[in-house]
């Protein structure tokens, strides 16, 4: 016997998984608040939406057309777990979603980017990666790589000191989900959770750091042997404290005897730093796993992958003031995703095969708006310079079935050609580097870009026009077949070119721009 729940069903007496469970406090938030929600998105909208969450590209015509005959009632779990195994494009698309989460685009860093790729491939547990760059260790030869995550902030513009503030604050942010910028110098004037101390406690840790010098991302910890002093600018009353987590007591000061402060002494001849017996960098590493708002962060940075939206909004402001849309759901998810070791894919998947996730972008019928924060309609959002770029030469017929996209060159003559392409669509659409990418706007630059860029147009101008129709452009670009009055104004509009080619390339041109291509709805 089967008992139905409002996210889904399991047998009477077995346990409901996690994505009914997640179905179940939506749908139930929804019926409370007399909101109606959209029905599941039909075969070809779910398609070409878990191929871009999952592998970051859309899917070949091939592809399509092969998921929207199957008439497997499974095939949605099916093509859900067979994108997560795919290691090569859905460690890729990790790598390239991570590093925009973690560096805001403040460069690119092979060994950094080598490190998150294998990373994920591997499935190593998201507390384990955040240890590795928390510490820092570039004796640590496989994971030295992720120290990249604090030489780039380290790194001096201009007469600026060393921006040690701003790696404090980022690593409350982006770890922890609290934005302490403006406890630095006073505590929070808006925020009564965020003191001065809090601030203060991370900086202590982080201000000995300094960057060395290598072929590889690498920092050095200069010795801590005395607490960081500070005062508010409002009372000007002297404080100190020790290296400090938000929420946990001060990691105490090991003092040592001149001489013994060393597990092995800097080595001037080889220029080499010495080993700190005193590490605050393994305390925090330590520490900011354990904290109550870590597994919170992470699964709510997963959700907003998937959803669209934050649980919490904005993802870095977790406070008492600003709670989650659904504060039930965000504690049962991380619960489970810490008592599942931290294991990203195994959330990622959870949340796919939500009916949340599967929802239709389209607003149930009577309905003139839904509120994005209650979930019951698909959340649409602008593709990312990555996803651009990946389904752009997809699209245009570039990429064979299965194979690696970093193995194409999208037929540039060398690897150079096709990283300056790459760079180009960063430049055109992403944020600038150190905001946040959020949110994408429409832009000149980005429309002037896709006008013009000689690569570009050479994609589209290199498409293959043997046997190309109206049906095959669809399926290659939007991922689905045409409607009737579609097909019949694209079969008219190639008829009664004088060009069919040229005609051609400007119908694939202009659905490459057009909003259909570029949002993920």
């Amino acid at each position: 016997m089967i008992a139905i729940f409002a996210g889904g069903s399991a047998a009477i007496g077995e346990p409901l998984s996690l994505h009914e469970r997640i179905d179940g406090i939506i749908s139930t938030a929804n019926l409370e608040a007399n909101q109606p929600v959209a029905g599941l998105a039909d075969d070809a909208e779910f398609f070409r939406r878990v191929n871009l969450d999952l592998s970051g590209v859309v899917p070949t015509a091939k592809a399509v057309q092969a998921f929207l005959s199957d008439n497997d009632p499974g095939k949605r779990t099916k093509i859900i777990d067979r994108l997560l195994s795919d290691s090569d494009n859905y460690s890729r698309r990790m790598r390239e979603e991570f590093h925009v989460q973690l560096m805001e685009r403040r460069g690119d860093d092979k060994t950094w980017e080598t490190w998150l790729e294998k990373s994920f491939a591997e499935n190593k547990p998201w507390d384990q990666m955040t240890r590795e760059i928390i510490r820092a260790d570039f004796r640590d030869e496989p994971n030295r790589g992720a120290a990249f995550f604090y030489t780039k902030r380290l790194q001096k513009t201009g007469a600026q000191p060393t921006d040690h503030s701003g790696v404090t604050r980022d690593v409350g942010r982006l770890f922890l989900g609290i934005d302490l910028q403006c406890a630095e110098c006073h505590n929070h004037r808006l925020i009564d959770d965020y003191d001065q101390v809090d601030f203060q406690g991370l900086f202590a840790g982080f201000s000995k750091l300094k960057l060395l010098n290598e072929p590889y991302p690498a920092v050095e910890e200069q010795l801590l042997s005395a607490k960081q002093e500070y005062a508010s600018v409002f009372t000007g009353v002297p404080r100190e404290v020790a290296p400090k987590v938000p929420g946990f007591d001060e990691i105490e000061l090991a003092v040592f005897t001149k001489g013994e402060e060393y597990i092995q002494p800097p080595d001037r001849k080889t220029k080499t730093p010495g080993i700190p017996k005193f590490s605050p960098l393994a305390g925090f590493a330590k520490l900011i796993p354990e904290s109550p708002n870590f597994s919170k962060n992470i699964t709510n940075r997963l959700w907003y992958l998937m959803m669209g939206r934050g649980l919490v909004e904005p993802l870095d402001q977790f406070h008492s003031e600003n709670p989650p849309s659904h504060p039930e759901l965000l504690d049962i998810m991380a619960q489970e995703l810490t008592a599942h070791q931290y294991d990203i894919k195994w959330l990622i998947r959870e949340l796919a095969l939500t009916q949340t996730y599967q929802r239709s972008s389209k607003l149930p019928e009577g309905v003139t708006s839904a509120p994005p924060e209650r979930f019951s309609v698909a959340v649409q959002r602008r593709l990312s310079a990555e996803q651009l770029l990946w389904s752009t030469i997809r699209a245009t017929g570039h990429t064979p079935e299965d194979v690696p996209l970093e193995n194409i060159k999208a037929e540039q003559k060398d690897a150079e050609d096709f990283i300056g392409l790459r760079s180009r669509f960063a430049s055109a659409f992403a944020n600038e580097p150190k905001e946040p990418e959020r949110e994408f706007s429409p832009s000149v630059k980005g429309a002037l870009f896709m006008m013009n860029d000689p690569e570009v147009l050479k994609l589209v101008e290199s498409m293959s026009d043997r046997e190309v129709t109206v049906e095959n452009l669809y399926l290659q670009i939007f991922s689905s077949y045409p409607d009737a009055a579609e097909l019949a104004e694209g079969t008219q509009y190639l008829d009664k070119a004088a060009n069919r080619k040229a005609a051609l390339r400007d119908l694939a041109w202009a659905m490459l721009t057009s909003t259909e291509f570029v949002v993920n709805h």
